[in-house]
């Protein structure tokens, strides 16, 4: 074989390999639909077991969105990932649909605007924004639930 046969073929195997960021790219595809789905189905069904009442106020769920958000800096996808979180957590509990995805829409949009203003890699800063967003999650959607339903809600539930 001659050197140019020998770098066609090296150069061939090269083009049909994935490369480490394709195969990255699927594996973190994967994470982003299945953590969230773990997250939604362990809430709905902690909430059914009494004698672990103290993880009903883990938002996983929620702490997903924030997280995606904060860390992608997109607003735009952020919206799309915080609606498709609400919706399915949504109609798999007995809410209305539609609450909680436009609460988490809103959280999600919100916090991805912050990210760009803010330096979310330090661990400090992310925290206290997960903090505020956890609370503007509630308040949201205690005016959603007001203002749409004419529910009143208590905030310690």
């Amino acid at each position: 074989m001659t050197e140019y046969s020998e770098r066609a073929e090296y150069s061939e195997r090269l083009l049909e390999r994935p490369t480490r960021k394709e195969a990255a790219g699927r594996i973190r595809f994967v994470w982003l639909i299945l953590i969230p789905l773990l997250a939604i189905l362990s809430e709905v069904y902690v909430s059914r077991f009494k004698w672990l009442w103290f993880l009903g106020y883990l938002e996983l769920p929620l702490l997903i969105t924030v997280h995606f958000a904060l860390h992608r800096r997109s607003p735009i996808a952020a919206v799309f990932y915080g609606m498709s979180i609400g919706l399915v957590q949504d109609s798999l509990s007995s809410q209305p649909i539609g609450m909680l995805g436009i609460v988490k829409t809103l959280v999600g949009y919100f916090a991805a605007s912050v990210s760009m203003r803010f330096d979310v890699d330090n661990p400090v800063v992310t925290f206290i924004l997960s903090f505020f967003f956890y609370f503007f999650h509630q308040f949201f959607y205690w005016v959603l639930d007001r203002a749409l339903l004419g529910h009143a809600v208590n905030f310690d539930a």
